[in-house]
């Protein structure tokens, strides 16, 4: 320790430094409020304010549990929006394809709509179509993403966080069991957004929670993927069909554009010769992890090279789907002004496979009432010198 009369002027520095340290980081960090941001449902829709330590703001509002932006600097230390989406609520409303929002409660595609479960026939909405075959997606017509859940600013250890809770009464979508879920985000001083997965249900029902930002780690608005280079802890991928549904294999990925077991950049296979890529228009399909034991591994790492952004995705979760926006047209202006064009974006949902109802050798989502689906995810950000 120094004393202010041997060192009157390190003294001052360091009063001075630790005053503006105050300023900057407080002791603790409080649970945030909740703050008005339209109505939706008929319901008033709030917005939750989440911020570490080290420059990273996370907001996320009750309508679809949705990330409004996620902030995170670049190696010169200048902060960018790194997810697509809206200004206003009533854009999310009129129409998202699933910016930012949890989906649910069955995540990716269905076969036809229908799945067996206890010798009973389950009919959902198709309301997805990929080469002309009909299939169910997301949770459906009003899937998690299109309601208004509670919300409620939490803190822990210093570290702040949102908890959204939805009850999904028995029918609705569909779907069987009244299921209560839980999903908290917190966003960490190890620069991690790290999503806890929560939900129990009276009634067998299939479950498969995941989360649908698309970034863009140039920033949003910012162009093309193209060049952000992937690493996945993949070595097998699920094939699919021309509507999009898995055939049942786990395929090596040696030898096929899907082989990320290396890091490539996304625009150096993409448009490739294969006809799996050529049903997706592209990357959209799921990665079969090389972690199945359910504890927490690392999926994932992306590169941007021009901004030195990276991103480390570790999950519990036995798949990851990849896509890289092939359905962004231009259509839609996001909250910069600018229009998402083709393969601006590119999303990671963490997950089991899709199709799991109708795959009996696909892990199950079936959750039976006593038990409890519990499952974490981690988007951490960081940064790698050079290019």
């Amino acid at each position: 320790m120094i004393a202010k009369t041997q060192y009157p002027a390190a003294a001052n520095r360091l009063a001075m430094l630790a005053a503006a340290t105050a300023l900057i980081l407080p002791a603790s960090a409080a649970a945030p409020k909740g703050e008005p941001f339209g109505t939706a449902n008929g319901k008033p829709v709030e917005v939750f304010t989440l911020t570490n330590h080290k420059g990273l703001k996370l907001r996320a509002m009750t309508y679809g549990a949705i990330v409004l932006s996620l902030e995170t600097p670049d190696r010169d230390g200048k902060s960018a929006d790194v997810v697509l989406g809206y200004k206003t609520l009533d854009e999310y409303i009129k129409d998202t394809p699933y910016f930012g929002a949890v989906v649910g409660r069955v995540g990716n595609r269905i076969a036809k709509g229908k799945f067996t479960l206890d010798d009973k026939t389950y009919t959902l909405a198709l309301n997805n179509d990929p080469g002309g075959i009909k299939c169910s997606l997301h949770g459906g017509l009003k899937g998690f993403d299109k309601v208004v859940w509670q919300g409620e600013g939490v803190e822990k250890d210093g570290v702040q966080g949102v908890k959204f809770h939805y009850l999904s009464k028995d029918g609705e979508e569909g779907y069987p069991g009244n299921l209560d879920v839980t999903v908290i985000y917190w966003l960490t001083d190890d620069n991690e957004w790290k999503i806890d997965y929560s939900a129990t249900t009276d009634k067998a029902t299939p479950v498969n929670v995941t989360q649908h930002s698309y970034f863009n780690l140039k920033g949003e608005g910012n162009g093309d993927i193209l060049d952000h280079e992937i690493t996945f802890k993949a070595s097998r991928f699920t094939p699919v069909d021309a509507g999009l549904i898995p055939t049942g294999r786990l395929q090596p990925v040696e030898g096929t554009p899907f082989d990320f077991t290396t890091p490539h950049k996304v625009g150096e296979r993409v448009n490739a010769e294969d006809e799996q890529l050529k049903f997706g228009g592209g990357y959209d399909h799921n990665w079969v992890l090389d972690n199945q034991s359910g504890g927490l591994a690392l999926a994932a790492v992306v590169h941007e090279p021009t901004t030195g952004r990276t991103m480390e995705i570790l999950t519990t979760e036995p798949g990851l789907q990849f896509y890289c926006g092939n359905f962004l047209d231009g259509q839609l202006t996001g909250k910069s002004g600018k229009p998402y064009n083709h393969r601006n974006a590119l999303v990671f949902e963490t997950q089991h496979y899709p199709d799991s109802p109708n795959q009996p050798t696909f892990p199950s989502i079936i959750l039976k009432p006593g038990k409890t689906m519990k499952s974490t995810t981690v988007y951490r950000f960081g940064l790698k010198s050079g290019k």
